[in-house]
This record gives C-alpha cells, structure tokens and sequence, in this order.
C-alpha cells in the first residue's frame, strides 16, 4: 500500500474534525461577542458599573476549572458521550443567558456555559491528534489555529454589529445555528466507545477540589485585581493566599508516588521540548490576549472610538489569517516548525514594537501595517506551536497534553490581561508625574497656551473671565492626562514586544522533532 494511501483520511473523519473545531470557534468566540456587548448587556438586567465585570469572569471561572478535568472526563464517558453531553449543554446555558432578567441568573448561568463550553476547545485538539494520521495532522493543527486567532479577532466586530442590529440578546442566541451543524456532524461521524465509569469512582478528587479552587481563585484575583486595587483589598488577598495553598496542594497531591491515578500527568513536563513549548504558549496567551484588550482600550479612550468601529480594526488581524494560514502546513513540511514558530514569534514582536510611540494622529488607519504584521506572525505561530507540543506524545497521554497546553494559554492570558490593566495605571501616573512640573505658570509657554484656551472659550459663550481661565485649565489638565496615556499605550506595546521575545527565546531552546507520536488508543 502507498504512503498517500495509507494517510488517506476518510470524509467522515474530517466531518468529525471540522464540528469539533467548529466547537471550539464558537467558545472562544463567545468570550469576545460578550466582552463588547457588555455595556448592553448590564444595562438590560440591570447590573452596576462594578458589577458587569462578572458576566465575563464567571464564564473564564468555568473554563479554567473544566480544561484540566477534560482528559479524565472523555476518558470516563468516552469521546464521543461527553463532547456531544457538553456541547448540548453549551447550547442550552448560551439560550437561557439571552433570555435572563436578573443580573444573579447570568452570573450563574455564565459560569455554566463555560464550564460547558471549556470542554469544546481542549477536545477539539484531541479529535485533531487522535482522528488524523500523523501526516495530515499539520493541516488539523492550521484549522484549529483559526479557532484561537481567528475568533478573538472577529469577535468584537461580530458582537458589536449584532448588538446594534438586534439586541443583545442575540449574541448568545448566534451558537444556535452553528450548534446545530456541529452536533449534527458529531452524531453522525464519531465512533461510539463503552463508558469507564469505573475510572469516575477512582478519580483524583482531592486533585480536582484543589486545582478547582485553586484555579477559580485565581482567575478572580486575576479578573478583579486591579478594579479593587490588588493586595490594597482584603477580598483579593484572601483569595490570593487561597489560590497559592490550593494550587500548592495540587502539586503536591498529582506529583505524590502514593497517587495511582493523577488527574493530569504533570511529568510531560518533564520532557524537553514540551517544557519549554509551554512556555512559549504561556506568553503567547499572555500577549494575545493582552494585545486583544489594550487595542480595542486604546482606540476607545485615545480616539474615541465604539465597539463596532474598534472591531473593524481588529478584523485587519483576522482577515488576513484565513488566506495564510491554509499555507502554513504546506510550509511545515518544507521548513523545520522550529524556526517558522521563531519567525512567528519575531513577527508579532516586532508588530508590538511598532506602536510604542503613539500619538494623537495615531488611530485606526495608522495601526493598519503593525495589524498586518501581527496577522502574518500570530499565522506562523500557532499550526508549529501546536505541533511541537504534541510531537512524540502517546495517544493515551493526547488528552492530557491538550489540557495543559490549552490551560496555560487561556492562564496566560488571563494573567496578561491583568498586568495589562495594571501596567497601564501605573505607566500612566509616572508620565503624568513627569509631565505635570512642566506645565506650570513660570513657564511661558504654559501661559501662552492658557491664555489662548481662555480666548477660546471667550469667544465661544463664555462671557465670565474666570470661569473661561477655569474651564481651560481643566482643558490642560485633559491635555496632560491625554498625553500620558499614550505615553503609557506606547509602554505597554512594548511590554508585549517584550513577551514576545521571551517567547522566542524558548523557542530557540527547543530540540529538533525526531519522531511521531507511537501507536496507542485514547
């Protein structure tokens, strides 16, 4: 039998590949539709200003808790039982939040849908790493990069417009549809396997109570941190000291010998190159995520643009990724994955040092080349990425290593997004420190510019000398705290840059793949 032949992969093999991923398009997607649409939202269910941050951070709570337990879960129910169980599960928590009227209903109902939904992205890789032969597995892994570049990217756009046009509600109402051809497509293609309910009852429990409240813990503090203003709030440290000793005890309890059935096997660690691919990961999480949140903020508060008009930015990285990536296997096959994965990582941090110098003729249009940039790199990234994590792992062991590898990402970019947050309060209150002594009345061109904001205003309705004098001061003080914003954008661009590099740098440590994974059963 030829080689092509014996890597021929059925149609309804691939039938099950593209709904799996399908699912996983739609939970990332779901995270950015709602970011943007939660102004709406709260408005509509009447949640305060403080309180809105919780429809988010409830649903990234579920998911960071059920991406660790995935591997275990498909194994007791099967593949098949539990991907199929979890996303009519998604589906119907993603209807009951476009229909609550309470702010405590979509808290609670969020936190279901990604406990549901969470299961859809880690499976997704597995369906790729165990349903594929080895030589098709690079274009599973291009098609599942697009669930993770693709989605982030056109969710602001796709939420923004659904609000304006229909509502709100929509936008959780929008899984529908594709839900449908997903399950429809997993129902016919995947093969039926016996359920391993033995294995439930001899699960690591005292592994998933710790790593559950370890993980949620700590997705709050990541989440609520900076709003509340970090160690300065009880509540945050109280949960921070839990998350350590939780997290702690989940080391201790997975890396004990006494352990026979660990909920993860954290000794793929131990292997060289998914180590450091880890790593890697982990900043890429870290700067997409990051990079997700501060270009939409900058072009709201520099710029003042909307959801919708942020989005159109954003789509210029996920546009040009679908005619791209469709090459990147192809490139795969020619090229060691190593140095397409560097030259990706190289690509995205130079598109991050584009922007540090940003200023007020610097909006949408201006970031177009530093997007392109990004568009090609985040493309070279995530298909080699994918691949050397996975390389030379057992088939047994794909669902672990799918957990951990999608875990650290999405923790990466929680984490990213919190020193994000951070970062640009603080980089902001040094600029303005340093920008302020300059501005002062012995200086003449303060008075020069004073004086001619208080003729503005003069000559525009405000007869009263003082209070023309008064409202342009508060127009320099605007001026000031404008300029040190962009100081600080400029800053944190660099900071990703910086992410990037760190990234790199794993990524040279990285050995050379010398074998596929060896024959084995899920």
């Amino acid at each position: 039998m030829s080689d092509k032949t014996a890597e021929a992969v059925p149609f309804r093999t691939w039938v099950a590949v593209v709904s799996a991923l399908l699912g996983a398009f739609m939970a990332v997607l779901n995270i950015q539709v709602v970011n943007t649409s939660l102004p709406d939202i709260q408005g509509g269910i009447g949640a305060g200003l403080d309180d809105g941050g919780w429809i988010s951070t409830a649903y990234l709570i579920g998911e960071i808790i059920v991406i660790p337990l995935s591997a275990w879960l498909s194994d007791v129910f099967s593949l098949r039982r539990y991907l199929i169980g979890s996303t009519i599960l998604f589906l119907a928590f993603s209807a009951a939040c476009g229909l609550v009227s309470t702010f405590p209903e979509m808290v609670v109902l969020r936190a279901f849908q990604g406990f549901s939904g969470g299961v859809l992205i880690p499976l997704s890789l597995t369906c790729v790493i165990i349903l594929l032969p080895p030589a098709r597995r690079p274009t599973g892994f291009a098609m599942f990069a697009l669930t993770a570049t693709f989605a982030p990217a056109i969710g602001p756009t796709v939420g923004g417009a659904i609000t304006d046009l229909y509502g709100w509600r929509y936008i959780f109402f929008l899984n529908l549809v594709p839900g449908f051809f997903m399950l429809s497509g997993l129902f016919w293609a995947l093969e039926p396997a016996p359920m391993r309910l033995e294995k439930f009852f001899r699960g690591d429990w005292l592994g998933i109570l710790f790593i559950a409240v370890g993980l949620g813990a700590l997705q709050v503090v990541l989440e609520e941190g900076n709003k509340d203003d970090w160690f300065g709030s009880p509540f945050i440290t109280r949960l921070s000291v839990i998350a350590v000793v939780a997290l702690s005890l989940f080391l201790w309890q997975e890396l004990k010998p006494s352990n026979k059935t660990p909920l993860v096997n954290l000794h793929l660690f131990a292997r060289w190159n998914f180590k450091f691919v880890s790593i890697a990961n982990f900043m890429l999480g870290f700067v997409l995520y990051g990079a997700v949140y501060l270009i939409p903020l900058y072009l709201a508060v520099a710029h003042g643009y909307d959801a919708r008009q942020a989005g159109i930015v954003m789509a210029w990285i996920g546009l040009p990724q679908l005619a791209i990536i469709p090459f990147v296997p192809y490139l795969m096959r020619r090229f060691d994955p190593r140095w397409l994965l560097a030259l990706g990582f190289l690509l995205f941090a130079i598109s991050a040092f584009m922007n540090m110098n940003l200023g007020p003729n610097d909006s949408g249009p201006q970031l177009l080349v530093s997007n392109l940039v990004r568009a090609v790199g985040q493309a070279l990234v995530f298909p080699p990425i994918t691949m050397i994590a996975t390389a030379g792992i057992p088939l047994h062991e794909s669902g672990t290593a799918s957990a951990l590898f999608n875990m650290l990402r999405n923790l990466g970019g929680a984490v990213g997004i919190a020193v994000v947050q951070t970062f640009l309060t603080n980089r902001e209150k040094f600029h303005s420190a340093i920008i302020t002594p300059d501005v002062s009345l012995l200086n003449a061109a303060t008075r020069e510019r004073l004086a001619m904001l208080q003729n503005y205003f003069q000559t525009h309705g405000m007869s009263d000398i003082a209070a023309a004098r008064h409202q342009a001061i508060i127009a320099i003080g605007r001026e000031i705290r404008l300029q040190s914003d962009y100081f600080a954008y400029g800053d944190a661009f660099a900071l990703l840059g910086a992410g990037m590099l760190a990234a790199l740098l794993a990524t040279l440590l990285l050995r050379r793949i010398s074998g596929e994974a060896p024959p084995g059963g899920h």
